[in-house]
């Protein structure tokens, strides 16, 4: 079957309820339905479930209690496996149990081919425990037992790792306080602007070549294969990693100077190819990219993964004019034909290959008729392209660069009170006059700062936005892109965002930006900390909709030549879940649920009064009793009074994460002023340990104001009404806390050491190469487990005016795939493994040594993770090995 984005699910068989029909007969009750009735009886805590009765709209069950009760049915021997699609398919025992019996479950799709989801060889109801049993042991092969690591090998790399960092930091410093003073030595502005140039050239090309010249010194080739973490060739694999993704090139996605940096890298990219993710492949021997490609924002394809303790690398191949649509995952040992497209919110699986000309879409990708090419070609040359680039940096090279360069050299020159600071007769640091200035100096350049970007993202994009026309096909790398670039780049702030968010001011900050919100509901929770797009200016949200973290509204389509900017709405009265890519094409109306990573469908009638859920999306309810216990105070009196007192706190929140960003920015200056003074008398070493000290003050810092902001007491389950004091209190625990500084440490034992700081129960050995816990002091990872980069464990839900939040366990030695995202109230077994892109729905349960994958996660064996015993194991071992 050729899948489309959305697939409303029917059950087949006549009579039988369905997702909007309670009703039924009064049959005695089968074996199978027996057993069904007995277990959701036990956990929805009720004495009696007739065989008809709809799961959410006549028992008042959530997906929370569902997400249990097929958690319940896994564990019994004689039962077959239920999993939420199937909940939501069939929503009564009647239904359930016949589609168990009678119709075809959810297949595991094929490493080498998942065309199809929806149909699989039947699963006998009523055939007994042992052939039940049988069945499914069969079918799910134990996942790898983690490699042995031994705590003295993990410590050995985490201290090379370290010592590494304060070479790297010391060798920054040194040409830093060289290069600053070669420039002050110049006379006159025209040659301190000269020899700013040329530092700054100079510079930036060591910058971007310096991880070159290290990947073909430390690795070679990258060739496909697997070596252990914390040994010596992961210590080259992570400063490879580590200098390729902090290269200054990485700012420059979208541009062909970016395809030139990945070509010099090894990678084999074709003429005419555009790549606007930001996420830099590693292993970029094993990247090939046909002629014309376009890879879209938010596309993992690193070529590597973690898994069991291990390191693999492999091949992903994308064949000529190939589309890759964003928030999309490409594990290793995929392939795309000439001609392909991948929708956005898919990925695919290792093994699976798209064939030439195939659209796909979906976590795990599946054939479908939907048309992800929306956008025609323009001409685009490869002069154009050329020219784009060298005006990139000669703009970088000799205007912003030196004057920036430039200007610290003669804030240095001709302050008086920084030229003092580096007299050395004079020691500042001990005089009180010191710490006044610095925080004169904080406070004017912090909020100088702020007020200067919000005058320029307010006005400068739109006076910019008037040389873009909605709806007109735009040729790329010429002025029109350019301006386009600009647009997004300057009202993407992250910081803006994070002091509005989760507040009734984020909803004034996105209409200053440009966003339609004429007709829109303040509930204090419109928005929450995280959303971004390509052109406010072509952006709506309805009214009574509320959107929560991770939104990305797709206003600009692309092809490898040309873009074109389109209005993306929201309709009212919506509720948008996590990380959620909303294309302009976006086909939801009225009074729609939109689960976390849900894919959103562009064909088909406009969905109204539903809920989508998975990629590709299927139907659920809207809403669900258990969640309208609240309603009762988003009315009237009550929201009035309640969203007052909500925004008075919220309001105090913002103000202490000015403050507490505001100390931090001060006792930053503070280290740096010192480290200034101390330069006469130790050099370069001066501003090296400042920035050691920067690093390690801003860890220690943001810990105190995090577990202050919780009362130094771990934070405690909850399920409460938006308008709930303890509900802003969590707000408030969200703005205060910082994390973005945690992701230096990706790869290394130190980021372990920074979540158990921050109240995590992390086990010994856990290799995180870039996960995220929002709630830490709920998350518990095992021994040996392995995160990979993207993944998130989030610990917290929020539908409509309810939240909720629990706490989630890994067991040891699990593996959670690149992109993968874990709900709350979940528990993974030992050894388990989650697929890339999965989302593990609240309340899930997975087995030890399981492994499943999947929008959403369900039993997937057989996934590809072994990977043919990596073809060699001995051969795989020299990976990374010099010379090859």
């Amino acid at each position: 079957m050729i899948g489309k984005s959305v697939e409303v699910l029917t059950a087949a068989p006549a009579g039988i309820a369905t997702l909007q029909d309670g009703g039924g007969g009064a049959d005695p009750l089968t074996g199978t339905e027996r057993l069904l009735a007995e277990v959701l009886a036990g956990v929805a805590r009720i004495e009696q479930v007739p065989a008809d009765s709809h799961f959410f709209n006549d028992l008042g069950a959530d997906s929370l209690v569902m997400a249990q009760f097929c958690a319940r049915v896994r564990k019994r021997a004689d039962l077959p496996t239920v999993s939420m699609k199937d909940i939501y398919r069939h929503p009564t025992i009647r239904s359930l149990a016949t589609a168990l019996g009678d119709a075809a479950p959810t297949p595991v799709p094929s490493p080498a081919s998942a065309a199809d989801v929806s149909a699989a060889a039947p699963i006998p109801a009523d055939a007994g425990a042992a052939n039940a049993m049988a069945a499914r042991t069969e079918a799910a092969p134990r996942a790898e037992v983690p490699a042995a690591v031994g705590t003295r090998r993990y410590i050995v790399c985490g201290m090379l790792q370290f010592l590494i960092f304060l070479g790297y930091t010391y060798l920054a410093a040194l040409v830093a306080t060289q290069g600053y003073e070669w420039i002050s030595a110049g006379s006159g502005l025209f040659d301190l602007y000269l020899r700013s140039v040329l530092f700054a050239g100079a510079s930036f090309l060591g910058l971007c070549a310096f991880p070159i010249v290290a990947k073909w010194a430390l690795i070679g080739r990258w060739r496909f294969g697997e070596f252990p973490v914390w040994g010596m060739a992961y210590l080259r694999f992570w400063v490879v990693k580590t200098l390729i993704r902090t290269s200054p090139l990485r700012l420059f996605a979208g541009s062909p100077l970016y395809v030139l940096y990945l070509r010099a890298l090894g990678a084999r990219i074709g003429k005419g190819v555009t790549i606007l993710s930001h996420a830099i492949p590693v292993c970029t021997d094993l990247l090939t990219v046909g002629e014309g490609t376009i890879i879209r924002k938010d596309v993992h394809l690193s070529c590597y993964r973690a898994h069991a303790g291990l390191i693999q690398t492999g091949p992903v191949t994308l064949g000529s004019n190939v589309l890759v649509s964003e928030h999309t995952v490409l594990d290793i040992e995929t392939s795309m034909g000439d001609g392909a497209q991948l929708g956005h919110a898919s990925s695919l699986h290792t093994g699976q290959v798209v064939p030439d000309g195939e659209r796909w879409h979906g976590s795990p990708a599946q054939q479908t008729e939907v048309d992800y090419r929306t956008v025609g070609p323009a001409d685009c040359s490869t002069v154009k392209r050329t020219v784009y680039g060298v005006l990139q940096l000669l703009n970088l090279l000799v205007v912003i660069l030196p004057l920036a360069i430039g200007g610290v050299s003669v804030l240095f020159a001709e302050i008086p009170q920084l030229h003092a600071l580096l007299n050395p007769q004079r020691l500042a640091v001990t005089s009180p006059a010191f710490y006044a200035y610095a925080l004169a100096t904080s406070l004017v350049v912090f909020f100088g700062s702020l007020f200067v970007g919000l005058l320029v993202v307010g006005t400068v994009p739109r006076v910019l936005n008037r040389a873009l026309k909605p709806g007109k096909v735009y040729p790329l790398y010429g002025f029109h892109y350019s301006v386009q670039r600009a647009v997004a780049l300057m009202t993407n702030r992250k910081s803006f965002t994070r002091l509005f968010g989760d507040s009734s001011a984020i909803v004034h900050y996105l209409r200053c930006l440009g966003y339609d919100l004429c007709r829109i509901e303040q509930t204090g929770s419109n928005f929450g900390t995280e959303i971004q797009q390509e052109n406010p200016y072509l952006s709506s949200v309805g009214t009574g909709t509320m959107i929560a973290d991770g939104l990305s509204l797709m206003n600009a389509d692309f092809s490898s030549t040309s873009f074109r900017v389109s209005r993306t709405s929201i309709g009212p009265r919506n509720f948008l879940g996590n990380r959620i890519a909303y294309p302009s094409q976006g086909k939801t109306g009225d009074n729609c649920l939109l689960a976390t990573k849900v894919m959103v469908p562009i064909d088909g009638p406009v969905r109204e009064g539903v809920g989508l859920l998975g990629s590709p999306s299927f139907e659920i309810p809207r809403t669900v009793m258990r969640d309208n216990r609240f309603n009762h105070l988003q009315t009237g009196d009550q929201l009035r009074r309640r969203l007052t007192a909500k925004n008075k706190h919220n309001a105090a929140t913002a103000g202490l994460y000015l403050l507490a960003r505001l100390i931090h920015f001060f006792m930053i200056t503070v280290i740096a002023m010192g480290a200034a003074d101390f330069y006469p008398s130790l050099g370069a070493l001066a501003i090296a340990l400042g920035s050691v000290l920067t690093l390690t003050f801003t860890v220690v810092y943001f810990a105190l104001v995090e577990r202050a902001s919780t009362g130094f007491k771990p934070q405690k389950p909850l399920y409460c009404s938006i308008y709930a004091p303890s509900f802003w209190r969590h707000e408030r625990f969200w703005k205060l806390a910082s994390v973005d500084y945690i992701q230096v440490f990706n790869g290394t034992p130190f980021k372990n050491v920074i979540w158990r700081l921050l109240g995590a129960r992390i086990g010994k050995r856990v290799f995180d190469d870039g996960c995220f816990f929002p709630e830490r002091t709920f998350v518990t990872i095992g021994d040996d487990s392995v995160l990979n980069a993207g993944t998130v464990v989030q610990c917290h839900s929020q539908e409509d005016g309810a939240f909720k939040s629990d706490r989630s366990a890994l067991g040891s030695g699990c593996t959670l795939g690149v992109g993968a995202f874990v709900h709350y109230g979940v528990a993974i077994g030992d050894a388990a493994v989650l697929a890339p892109d999965s989302f593990l729905m609240k309340g899930e349960e997975i087995p030890s040594h399981a492994q499943w994958g999947g929008n959403p996660a369900r039993e997937m064996p057989g996934n590809g993770t072994h990977l043919d015993g990596r073809r060699e194991h001995h051969d795989t071992h020299a990976a990374p090995a010099r010379g090859h």
